[in-house]
């Protein structure tokens, strides 16, 4: 079988092979590239095999004139950079001792020690420069399938890292087939592994939910993740009922993770996700909205047309209803719409008590819809 695709003819990656080739050693694309390449799927950072070691690689850029920067030398990469684009190249290996969180490597020259480290066989394809497939472990029928499956023996995949737990529901969002469910055997081992959590930071918590919810339908796989004691375990409180029914209403619109997380409910994830000031901001007026009245021109108002519109969604799965009708062009007049009283406009008034009353003046405004006048108002 053989790949096609402007990722594989990029000139950019054909001479990042070609200056490996040259020294007489493999170079095979590998990997996030050749699976979604397979899938006809956008594809983003291209990762390149090799049984050249580090210092090889590096001396064989040298001499093609190619920039190379050591990004991860102890675990074999070298990062090589033509016509401006950054490769990841990264030496065969297999893995001598793991801790649940990082491993201890040695370099090989074999593949099949290579693609055995892997985490799922659907990760474990290679190409060659020419689109030629490589698969060493059998994986390209499990793509086909759309199952997502372990190499080799589940809880020694996760014992290696514990992150590959996340990453199963992760992958199974993405590439999974929602009809035919999760590999139970992978599921199993997800769940007896459930202690390892603890070992991972919170940083790669929250960046792997982030891409689990960004999924197109994540809330198969958010299920499963609740039926495990996997979600409890990281999100305490964490209820996906609201999920399913928020997916279905967002048809057509932007896909937005933070949404997602609101119909999560339960304590705030702030910590636990270790959330951006800015997303820890949106999801508390999420949060808030979801629990309040305001009309959509006073969301849009007040939180700006993309929170205000994932407010709605939010209210109308909770209610299990569909949009009102004219929502959108309320929200989008409501965010149009300046509160039309300054403080110039009350020249007798300063200090708290200026403040009171362009509050009570605001409040009033509020609840008209925004349909009060200047005039109206200080009239």
């Amino acid at each position: 079988m053989r790949l096609t695709g402007d990722w594989l003819t990029d000139p950019a990656a054909q001479s990042v092979c070609a200056a490996i080739l040259a020294g007489g050693h493999q170079a095979l694309f590998v990997g996030g590239c050749v699976r979604n390449g397979l899938l006809n799927m956008p594809v983003g950072d291209i990762d390149i095999a090799t049984d050249a070691t580090p210092d090889r690689v590096i001396a064989l850029a040298k001499a093609a004139g190619l920039k190379s920067v050591p990004t991860g030398i102890d675990h074999g990469t070298v990062t090589l950079v033509a016509d401006g684009k950054p490769h990841e190249v990264t030496t065969f290996r297999r893995d001598v001792a793991t801790d649940g969180r990082r491993a201890v490597v040695a370099f090989s020259d074999r593949i099949e020690e290579d693609a055995a480290r892997r985490d799922f066989t659907m990760n474990a394809l290679y190409a060659r420069p020419d689109g030629t497939l490589v698969d060493p472990l059998q994986g390209l029928p499990d793509l086909h399938a759309r199952r997502v499956r372990f190499v080799g023996d589940p809880d020694s995949r996760i014992r290696e890292d514990y992150l590959r737990i996340l990453r199963f529901f992760r992958f199974t969002a993405w590439y999974g087939d929602p009809a035919q469910g999760m590999d139970a055997d992978g599921l199993a081992a997800c769940a007896a592994g459930i202690d390892g959590l603890h070992a991972l930071s919170k940083e790669r918590v929250g960046a792997e939910m982030r891409k689990l919810l960004s999924a197109p339908d994540p809330a198969p796989a958010v299920g499963s993740m609740a039926q495990a004691g996997i979600l409890a375990a990281l999100l305490p409180g964490a209820d996906p009922r609201l999920l399913a029914p928020l997916i279905h209403l967002e048809q057509g619109e932007p896909i937005r993770w933070l949404r997602r997380m609101a119909a999560l409910g339960g304590p705030d994830p702030t910590d636990a996700l270790r959330l951006s000031r800015s997303d820890s901001r949106d999801l508390a007026h999420l949060r808030a909205a979801l629990e309040g009245t305001q009309t959509p021109a006073v969301l849009g108002h007040s939180l700006g047309p993309a929170l205000a519109m994932d407010a709605l969604l939010l209210r109308a799965a909770l209610f299990e209803q569909p949009l009102p009708p004219t929502a959108k062009d309320d929200v989008a007049r409501g965010a149009a719409t300046p509160f039309p009283v300054t403080a110039a406009d009350l020249p007798a008034l300063s200090g708290p008590a200026l403040g009171q009353e362009l509050k009570r003046l605001k409040n009033l405004w509020l609840s008209s819809d925004l349909r009060l006048t200047r005039s109206q108002l200080l009239g």
